[in-house]
């Protein structure tokens, strides 16, 4: 009896020896995610976007990242990552640790050039926590004063005398810039001639030589060009006039029905990180984003800033990517 007896002793100490250690290993797994809720950590967080600085992506990481260091009591990188319009940094993030570590300055692009290349290793629904939309921009279409186009009507009447001799040009396929285009093409039954660049200098440079005729730029990039006289102004691209750009009548106004091209951003971790780790961050953000002083870096950008809900993030970035979806698919728009 006393043998049976100590062998049923052992056998429990056993079970509890492996209970107690499968309860350390878990806790241990979610103190690791979610110090950075409570405390520093030793490693910093990297925010990482997938263009070149300068950028409208690139701008609010870099404004929200002193604050939100504070806030956080931690040290946050920014790291530029670009190439294939955005996919080389997004995929980067998707295959990320889900530890509260890697954050994605995502927006508009991740939808729509992970659509049109081919063996994306990445999908930007499922692959994602969104955790907070970080800011609102809107799109001007631009002419050069050298080509004599000076509404969206001149603009429409060239292009379709002229099959293929009116040139746009964009920071690269895949861009917003590009597909906003493609979207007005599509409603105007136009051809046009694209010409892509790597990143937004280079374009910028050429519209206002006039190497290519037209494009769309940021509202408050173009206007400047458009009061110094080097560019045109045709329309905005949000439903209602811009304060930016008060006298430039909108897609709407000329005759497109529900025409729009804005420019959103949010942030999103990879798909598993921990709820209570997104949930902090989204609370973080909101802080900051409401601060006045980053209302004004993003509101000399051009740029509105602006919070949300996890769930509003995820509602916007699933309309755009049916509505872009649908638009590259029956153009047939794909790239390697």
């Amino acid at each position: 009896m006393f043998t049976k007896f100590k062998i049923s002793i052992t056998h429990q100490s056993t079970l509890l020896t492996h209970t107690l250690l499968g309860v350390l290993f878990s806790a241990t797994l979610s103190c690791a995610c979610a110090q950075i809720i409570s405390q520093p950590m030793t490693q910093p967080i990297k925010i990482i976007v997938p263009f070149t600085p300068g950028t409208g992506l690139d701008t609010i990481a870099r404004a929200v990242q002193p604050k939100l260091s504070e806030r956080l009591g931690q040290t946050i990188l920014v790291q530029n990552m670009p190439g294939a319009s955005g996919n080389i940094g997004t995929d980067y993030v998707a295959k990320s640790n889900p530890d509260g570590l890697t954050l994605l300055m995502g927006g508009n692009t991740m939808i729509m050039a992970s659509q049109m290349y081919k063996n994306v290793g990445f999908h930007p629904l499922k692959d994602f926590a969104p955790v907070s939309l970080a800011a609102y921009g809107t799109f001007m279409l631009v002419a050069n004063p050298k080509t004599g186009i000076k509404s969206v009507r001149d603009l429409i009447a060239l292009a379709k005398s002229k099959p293929g001799y009116v040139t746009f040009g964009s920071p690269g396929v895949g861009t917003p810039h590009h597909m906003a285009m493609e979207l007005f093409k599509n409603d105007a039954n136009l051809f046009m001639l694209h010409v892509p660049y790597k990143g937004t200098s280079g374009y910028t440079q050429d519209l206002l030589s006039g190497e290519v005729m037209t494009g769309f730029l940021p509202v408050h990039v173009a206007q400047g060009f458009v009061n110094s006289g080097q560019l045109t102004a045709l329309a905005v691209g949000s439903l209602k006039r811009h304060p930016v750009a008060p006298n430039v009548p909108t897609f709407v106004e000329q005759g497109f029905k529900s025409f729009e091209v804005d420019l959103w951003y949010g942030f999103f971790y990879p798909v598993k990180t921990p709820t209570s780790v997104v949930e902090r961050l989204n609370k973080e953000l909101a802080f900051v984003l409401s601060s006045p002083d980053i209302k004004d870096i993003l509101g000399k950008a051009g740029l509105d800033a602006y919070s949300s809900t996890p769930k509003e993030l995820e509602r916007v970035a699933t309309k755009d990517y049916a509505r872009w979806g649908a638009l590259i698919k029956s153009k047939g728009i794909t790239f390697d």
